[in-house]
């Protein structure tokens, strides 16, 4: 039998986002959204805290912001739309069932370009009322009521993400695009944003045929980029070493312990069947106009994946540079480099000059023009490029030795390109460069 490995596997991983919203008021009640460092249990009441009798009341804002999102996403909204009770029993749910969606969704089939030009399909996107926070002690679980009822979007991609890497650039993006449309805060570190992956493996040929094992492991509940990586590695070993006896891993959810850099087992996994989903009879279904739709779609500002695309097409300045741009530094700063780029610059040398040079941000015309005329390093940007690329080429030994961890090497590399060019060249500037270099060439 052939050895079970990386190699003969592939992975299989679809992605469950759940955000909040920022709302004034709780999804199906009048309590405040804002629960963050309140006493426990401060901010409840009958609706959720799930007393008998209580009747919700749909949140328009949350509805509208899920909308808006959805569209951001490259969504289609539905124009009939309703609340699902989804049945479960656990403590955080004294109702015994969630309302959710189902089986009509506010936001259905969209998309997302990641960074690697593959596109991530979204499968829907639905809103529903988050549960208690649960805190599991050694003999003892205590449950805070404040964040029950908080707006909750959940986004369900498809199972199409084959490099956790991708799928931690999607998780990137939705995070980037809900800041920029300003419609909540997805702070991690408060659980705002939370990622759950759902994996399983399968051989190659069946890749081929396009066939996947009957089981799925869900991952639950993790709190950063970084752990849902490793969260993701760590249930491919353990999924692996099941496949090397000859069995299947078990339909299951699981959690991540940081401090092991194992998954844990946690409950038996459901599938819709048994949440024995059923339309929410207190809530009417909801209808929205052609005009309403409209509406919203001209509300939609160019979003960032958007304006990155512009800028290479209409500068023709590097996708790199607009990427960095427009991810790692500001847009307020995309905005100056369209005002001096109009104005008559170089578009790639301002781009070169507001990313490498910070003082540059904040400079008048005027003054950004005398810092061109008298900084060559930015002028010969191209040719600085060409020129790093040529060394790194000639000097592999080098290069090798800074993979390994020798930072002289860095340096040697960079008295290289100043021999090359013949005189003085920033550092600040080149060597960030010459990291790019050597990377490209990874």
């Amino acid at each position: 039998m052939e050895k079970v490995t990386r190699e003969n596997y592939r992975l299989v991983l679809g992605l469950e986002i759940h955000l909040h919203l920022r709302t004034e008021k709780k999804m199906f009640c009048q309590c405040s959204a804002d629960i963050w460092e309140k006493e426990p249990n401060s901010i409840t009441c009958p609706v959720c805290l799930g007393l008998p009798g209580a009747l919700p009341v749909p949140n328009k804002d949350a509805v509208k912001k899920t909308q808006i999102l959805g569209l951001a996403l490259g969504c289609t909204l539905n124009q009939n739309s309703k609340f699902d009770r989804k049945h479960y029993f656990y403590p955080d749910l004294p109702k015994g069932y969630q309302i959710s969606q189902y089986k009509s969704p506010l936001c259905r089939e969209g998309s997302i370009e990641l960074n690697s030009g593959h596109v991530a399909e979204i499968e829907r996107i639905h809103l529903e009322e988050d549960v208690a926070k649960s805190f599991h002690e050694k003999d003892r679980t205590l449950l805070d009521f404040n964040k029950s009822g908080v707006p909750l979007v959940e986004i369900v991609t498809k199972p199409i993400f084959s490099d956790v890497k991708e799928a931690v650039d999607f998780c990137k993006k939705v995070q980037q695009i809900v800041r920029f449309l300003d419609i909540g805060d997805v702070d991690m570190e408060k659980g705002q944003m939370r990622l759950e992956a759902n994996i399983s493996l399968r051989t190659l040929e069946m890749e081929k045929r396009g066939e996947l094992f009957n089981y799925k492991v869900e991952v639950k509940n993790i709190n950063s980029f970084k752990f849902m990586e490793k969260a993701v590695l760590a249930e491919i070993d353990r999924q692996l070493d099941i496949f090397e006896k000859g069995e299947i891993p078990i339909q299951e959810n699981r959690g991540f312990n940081e401090n092991t850099g194992k998954t844990v087992p946690q409950r038996t996994k459901e599938d819709a069947k048994d949440y024995r989903y059923f339309p929410e009879p207190d809530i009417p279904p909801m209808v929205f106009s052609d005009k309403y739709i409209l509406d919203l779609k001209k509300s939609i500002p160019e979003l960032p994946h958007q304006i990155k695309k512009r800028l290479v097409e209409e500068y023709k300045i590097k996708v790199s540079d607009a990427v960095t741009l427009v991810d790692t530094v500001d847009l307020n700063v995309v905005k100056k480099f369209e005002e001096l780029a109009k104005s008559g610059f170089d578009p790639q040398k301002v781009a070169s000059a507001l990313i490498n040079r910070k003082e540059t941000r904040n400079m008048s015309e005027k003054e950004f023009k005398n810092f061109i005329s008298e900084n060559n390093t930015v002028m010969d940007e191209n040719y600085l490029r060409d020129l790093i690329e040529k060394v790194v080429a000639d000097n592999p030994k080098a290069v090798e030795d800074y993979k390994k961890g020798k930072e002289n090497s860095l340096q040697f590399i960079f008295g290289q390109v100043v021999k090359s060019l013949g005189r003085k060249v920033d550092p600040s500037i080149t060597i960030p460069l010459i990291k790019e270099s050597i990377r490209e060439k990874s």
